[in-house]
């Protein structure tokens, strides 16, 4: 585990404490841990406060809020992870990226996770949150992950086949993520 530490920044779109989406997190970051030194920051959107809810541009925010968007635009590996409501990501997640510069994640590795009531919520994924950053041009990992609600006990993920893509989606993609982090160096 030589080299400089991945910066990997998680932004939480869970409102949620604890939460089944930060429990899937966590068997990210500890399986990342396992490949490469990482240094981990987490921003939960819904901890932001009204500063946040109420700013309609990014000149309206708050410095504190100001330092949770430039702490994720300036991450090696961005982890964008939410719960499924009504079809899709809860919106003060999606207000986050909104007032995320255009271009702060073009080419940016970004891992997308997120958890739901049912498989059928897995459709986010492709179907709401892979536009949301391609928009932005970000380097979005291929391999996605999903639990559901079946999953878990509480909030400790429990599926080994969810373990198991989580390894496999990291692996796939660790030389790429080693190389940014040192690429900055």
């Amino acid at each position: 585990m030589r080299g400089p530490a991945l910066r990997v920044v998680v932004v939480n779109g869970s409102p949620s404490e604890p939460s089944k989406t930060m429990g899937l997190v966590d068997v990210v970051l500890d399986t990342l841990k396992g490949m490469l030194p990482i240094e981990v920051s987490r921003v939960d959107v819904y901890r932001l406060g009204a500063g946040f809810t109420g700013a309609i541009e990014r000149d309206d925010v708050p410095r504190e809020v100001e330092d949770s968007l430039r702490l994720a635009e300036d991450a090696d590996l961005l982890i964008a992870a939410a719960p499924v409501f009504r079809g899709t990501y809860p919106g003060m997640f999606k207000h986050f990226f909104d007032l995320v510069d255009q271009y702060a994640l073009a080419n940016k590795p970004v891992l997308l996770a997120a958890t739901g009531g049912g498989d059928h919520h897995a459709l986010v994924l492709e179907h709401a949150m892979r536009p949301l950053f391609a928009f932005f041009q970000a380097l979005t990992i291929p391999v996605a992950f999903f639990a559901s609600a079946g999953d878990f006990d509480g909030t400790t993920l429990l599926n080994p086949r969810i373990y198991g893509r989580v390894e496999v989606g990291l692996a796939d993609v660790a030389d790429l993520l080693r190389a940014r982090a040192t690429a900055r160096e």
